[in-house]
């Protein structure tokens, strides 16, 4: 037997075994099929559609007369127009149900009580998150817990309290407003905070600032993402806040918006002035939904900004 011979089968059983071809990577643009994901996709659009859809009819529904609000509810308005008065509906709701004194009663306490919930809970939350400070932890886990106690559960022996020391009125709603916004905000507030590096601190301690200086000249304009995020979710909550003003208004020239609205629904509903109705609730809804709309992408960078660390 020759030496090829011999070296014939360890040459075959050492021949390399072909891998099967690997599978061509999707383009970087391109994504792959997911039921699930269309599933999701098909949601969302549904859901966003009857939001518009119920939008659009609030919106031409103001300016409606009974009857084409409940003959034509979604075309266009007409009668109205017609008669040449087109804002009939909000005139009506402005002058009936004390739209006046009540936007200024919701402007000043709304705004009073954001800038105050936000002026209180920033430092809570730079203390929890940078100080140092011993059960800072379970702390912060007790702010978390207070978000998810329902402030209906105590509404009652907070009223009897309040109305014992004479608080029963806007000046005790507003000490709620803020109360009942602050642990939302400290929680928000502590993301933004985590996210700042530690070396900004570091720097202003060589430079002999104070922890106090640190916070309002280095660490607090950094946060001015979250502030703005802030504000502008407790003013879009305190704004829309009914039940808490149905309980503790009692007096006419301090009613907010949403308790002046609950008070025209029975006069309104009474008399069949349907397109009035829906023009206070227009009157009530607008102004928060475009605030909205302008700070859109701020509050939505806001909120992705502070939960990234």
């Amino acid at each position: 037997m020759s030496v090829t011979d011999v070296e014939a089968p360890a040459r075959r059983a050492a021949k390399p075994v072909r891998k099967p071809p690997r599978k061509p990577r999707p383009a970087p643009g391109s994504k792959r099929f997911s039921p699930l994901r269309v599933l999701g996709s098909t949601i969302v659009w549904l859901f966003t559609a009857g939001n518009v859809l119920v939008l659009y009819w609030l919106l031409t529904a103001s300016f409606k007369t009974p009857v084409e609000i409940f003959t034509k509810p979604f075309d266009l308005p007409y009668q109205w127009f017609k008669n040449g008065k087109p804002f009939r509906n909000f005139i009506y709701a402005w002058n009936n149900a004390g739209f006046g004194d009540a936007v200024l009663t919701t402007v000043v306490l709304v705004g009073l009580a954001t800038v105050v919930t936000v002026a209180v809970s920033a430092p809570c939350a730079y203390a929890l998150t940078r100080l140092g400070v011993r059960g800072a932890g379970p702390m912060t886990n007790v702010v978390a817990i207070g978000m998810g106690v329902p402030f209906q559960t105590v509404i009652i022996p907070l009223f009897v309290v309040l109305s014992k020391i004479h608080l029963d009125n806007e000046y005790g709603l507003f000490v709620l407003y803020v109360a009942l916004s602050i642990p939302f905000t400290v929680f928000l507030m502590t993301g933004f905070f985590r996210s700042l590096p530690d070396e900004l601190e570091e720097a202003a301690a060589l430079d002999g600032a104070s922890p106090m200086r640190t916070f309002f000249s280095v660490m607090l304009p950094l946060t001015r993402g979250g502030m703005i995020t802030a504000l502008t979710l407790n003013a879009i909550g305190l704004w829309n806040e009914t039940l808490l003003a149905i309980v503790f208004l009692k007096d006419q020239a301090h009613f907010t918006l949403s308790r002046a609205l609950f008070t025209f629904y029975g006069a309104a509903s009474y008399q069949s002035e349907y397109g009035g109705l829906i023009a206070g609730v227009a009157i009530v809804v607008l102004p928060m939904l475009v605030l909205y709309l302008v700070l859109a992408r701020r509050i939505i960078t806001g909120l992705t900004l502070g939960a990234g660390k």
